[in-house]
């Protein structure tokens, strides 16, 4: 149930996403669907190896090497589906950093009852 909801909350981000960044698209609904299941996977399997493989950088920086990592994560779901396209990795880096926002006030929306 938690990554119905979590698969729920990322189509909606991404669909908000889209209409603020021009360089973020989908060519259908399907599309903006399967990254946001993408999403999912990619943050849950691949998000923890490269924080783990980062955590020096992170240290370093004082945490900001995560928004780096994030957008890793972005790009990696917008290229494994094959309707979605994103510009360029600064597209990536400030959608990431406002997905960031918009996720946790979505998912407590949904964890209300």
């Amino acid at each position: 149930m938690a990554i119905l909801v979590e698969w729920i909350v990322n189509a909606i981000s991404l669909y908000v996403i889209d209409f603020l960044f021009s360089g973020i698209s989908f060519t259908e609904t399907k599309a903006l669907l399967i990254t946001a299941l993408l999403l999912v996977f990619v943050n849950a399997i691949i998000k923890p190896i490269l924080k783990l493989l980062s955590l020096p950088l992170t240290i370093i920086t004082l945490g900001l090497f995560s928004f780096i990592v994030n957008a890793i994560v972005l790009e990696i779901a917008f290229n494994l589906t094959s309707g979605a396209s994103i510009n360029s990795f600064w597209t990536a880096l400030f959608a990431s950093i406002i997905l960031a926002i918009i996720n946790p006030a979505i998912s407590n929306f949904f964890d209300k009852k």
